[in-house]
């Protein structure tokens, strides 16, 4: 009956990793150097869904020095092209990204993953939409709930089979969000450290950070 018991173990175990490699495909990798410093990028996408509802996902991952030996720092960031491209300061995720990269670098070592989750997941049109939709009294979880959305919509199983293929199943993630926390840990990222990933909001944000404190529970050390 062990013998079987193993067994059984064992064949589980190959066909979870087959499934792996089968839903994530590291799709390229190059030097990255950047004015942090000397990263590599990889590209991945991922294969999610069953058959008749696939869903294809691409992200991006900058790696920096040794993330294996120790819990790197890590960061997932959720794509913001109005924040992080055109600096707007209706957001702080421009702030957070570079935090984040400044921190890695700090350290000599850890990951950044940078999602296409535009707008909480809801996609770029619909996040100008939710825009207006703001300018008119609503805030973000309201604005994205009548356009017909969650609050959030993104899900995170793709960072943590890319963490997982980089040899990271213990991280410290640079989040004040619980639910991410919450997330890598059910698909198997084991968080030894929640580090604060802070800054100090433009006037213009200050409603859509009161926003993520009250409504969605993130964990902030002032304010």
């Amino acid at each position: 009956m062990n013998q079987f018991r193993d067994r059984f173990a064992l064949l589980c175990t190959r066909y979870n990793r087959d499934v792996s490699k089968q839903q994530v495909q590291q799709v390229a990798s190059a030097d990255f150097p950047t004015r942090w410093g000397q990263f590599r990028i990889y590209g991945f996408r991922g294969h999610f869904g069953s058959d008749g509802e696939r869903l294809v996902e691409e992200a991006v991952a900058l790696v920096m020095g040794d993330v294996k030996s120790a819990p790197p720092l890590v960061r997932v960031h959720s794509q913001c092209l109005t924040g992080d491209v055109f600096h707007s300061l209706r957001c702080d995720c421009r702030q957070q990204l570079e935090l984040s990269l400044s921190m890695i670098a700090a350290e000599g070592a850890g990951i950044l993953i940078y999602e296409q989750q535009e707008g909480r997941g809801i996609g770029l049109m619909a996040k100008l939409q939710a825009y207006e939709l703001q300018d008119a009294g609503l805030d973000t979880v309201e604005a994205n709930e009548r356009l017909g959305f969650k609050a959030d919509q993104r899900d995170f199983t793709l960072p943590a089979e890319i963490l997982k293929s980089l040899g990271a199943n213990e991280v410290r993630l640079l989040s004040n969000n619980p639910d991410k926390v919450s997330a890598l840990e059910q698909a198997g990222v084991r968080v030894v450290e929640r580090v604060p990933c802070e800054v100090t909001p433009s006037p213009h944000a200050e409603e859509y950070l009161k926003t993520k404190k009250e409504k969605l529970g993130h964990l902030f050390t002032s304010g």
